[in-house]
C-alpha cells in the first residue's frame, strides 16, 4: 500500500487564513480544525496535513526579514518529518517572500508552495479552495519515492510557478501573479501537467539543506523616471550604510547620459555600493552595451541583473550581504544563477 504523504500548512496570516464572522461581518483568522472544517474536501487529499501557524498571524504587508527567518526555522525544525510544505501567505508580498525562501533554503529538495487568495475561504466564491487544494496535492506528488517539484514554488490560479521569477500584477483578479520570464512548473487543469523541463533539476549529490536566517536589509530600491533630479539621486546614493541598491532602469537596462548622473552612480560604484541593473519591465532582460545608453553602466561595472526580477534581485541582495559575500565578490555570484532566479 503506497505511503501518505505527510504535508506541514505553515499559517502567516492573509485573506486565505481568513473566516468571517457571519454575525459581525468581522473577519478573523481561522485555526487549523476551522479550515478543515471548512473545506471537507481535505480529507480527500491523499495526504496527512498538520498545521502550525504563527502565534500572531500578520497582514503580509508587514512582512518583514525576520518573518522570513520565523517561515525558514518551521521548515527546516520539520524537514525530516515532512514530505512537503505550503505556506499559506497574504498575497501583496508573496513573492518577495517566496523568493526571499528560495535564497534561504540551500539545497531544498522538498516542496515549498507558497499559496494565498484573493478572497477569505469562507466566501462564496472565494479562490482559496482550489489554491489551497491543489497547493497541497503539489506538494504530494512523487515520483520513484522523490518529490516532484523540489524548489519554491507559488501556486495562484491553476499555475505552479518558481517563486523567484513571479510578480503580483493584480489586486483584484483571481489571477493575481505572472511569471513572464519562465514557464509554469505545474497546470492545473482536468488533471495536474507537470511540465519537468521547468523544473529546477537538482544535483544528482543529495546535499543537506542548509538554511541561511541572516538577511542584510541595507539595501534600497531606485526606480528610474523622467525627471528625476540630482538631489534625490545623491540623497538615495548617500544613505547611510547602504550596501545595495537595485536600479530599475528603462527597457533593457538603458538610463540617462547626464554627466551628473553617471558621475554620481561612478562614485557610488567606486565606494563599493552594489548597484544591480534591473528592467523596470514587467518582463524581458537587461542587455548592457545593447544600447549607447547602456553601454556606459556596463563600463562602470554596474551588475547585469538580466532577466531577474525587482523582488528576487533586492532579496538575492539581501541574501549574498548576509552570508558575507566578500565585495569583490559579489557582482560575479549576483550574476550567477542560484536558484533559478536568472538565466
Amino acid at each position: 500500500m503506497k505511503k501518505k504523504t505527510n504535508i506541514l500548512l505553515i499559517y502567516t496570516g492573509g485573506t486565505i487564513g481568513m473566516v468571517k464572522d457571519y454575525k459581525t461581518g468581522v473577519l478573523k483568522a481561522f485555526n487549523f480544525d476551522e479550515l478543515v472544517k471548512n473545506i471537507p474536501e481535505l480529507n480527500q487529499l491523499d495526504c496527512v496535513l498538520k498545521g502550525v501557524s504563527f502565534r500572531e498571524p500578520i497582514d503580509s504587508s508587514k512582512m518583514n526579514p525576520k518573518y522570513w527567518a520565523l517561515i525558514a526555522s518551521l521548515i527546516e525544525e520539520n524537514y525530516e518529518a515532512f514530505d512537503g510544505f505550503v505556506v499559506l501567505h497574504g498575497s501583496d508580498t508573496m513573492s518577495y517572500s517566496a523568493s526571499a525562501l528560495s535564497f534561504m533554503l540551500e539545497n531544498l529538495a522538498k516542496p515549498v508552495i507558497f499559496t494565498g487568495s484573493q478572497l477569505p475561504i469562507g466566501d462564496l466564491r472565494t479562490d482559496a479552495k482550489e489554491n489551497l487544494i491543489t497547493s497541497i496535492e503539489i506538494a504530494s506528488l512523487q515520483e520513484k519515492g522523490k518529490p516532484v517539484v523540489q524548489e519554491v514554488g507559488l501556486y495562484f490560479e491553476y499555475k505552479l510557478y518558481r517563486g523567484n521569477r513571479t510578480t503580483k500584477i493584480n489586486a483584484e483578479h483571481f489571477e493575481a501573479f505572472a511569471s513572464l520570464n519562465h514557464p509554469p512548473l505545474v497546470e492545473s487543469g482536468v488533471h495536474l501537467k507537470v511540465h519537468h523541463p521547468n523544473l529546477l533539476s537538482r544535483p544528482l549529490r543529495n546535499k543537506q539543506l542548509q538554511v541561511h536566517k541572516k538577511m542584510d536589509s541595507r539595501v534600497a530600491i531606485l526606480k528610474l523616471f523622467p525627471g528625476l533630479n540630482q538631489d534625490v539621486l545623491q540623497s538615495v546614493l548617500n544613505i547611510p550604510g547602504l550596501k545595495a541598491l537595485v536600479l530599475e532602469t528603462y527597457g533593457a537596462g538603458n538610463a540617462p547620459m547626464d554627466d551628473w548622473f553617471l558621475e554620481a552612480l561612478k562614485n557610488a560604484v567606486e565606494r563599493n555600493l552594489h548597484i544591480i541593473n534591473v528592467t523596470q519591465c514587467s518582463g524581458g532582460s537587461v542587455s548592457m552595451g545593447h544600447y549607447e545608453t547602456s553601454e556606459k553602466l556596463r563600463e562602470m561595472q554596474l551588475i547585469n541583473g538580466k532577466d531577474i526580477t525587482t523582488e528576487a534581485a533586492i532579496t538575492k541582495a539581501m541574501y549574498l550581504l548576509g552570508t558575507g559575500v566578500p565585495d569583490k565578490l559579489f557582482k560575479t555570484i549576483f550574476e550567477t544563477p542560484l536558484r533559478g532566479e536568472m538565466v
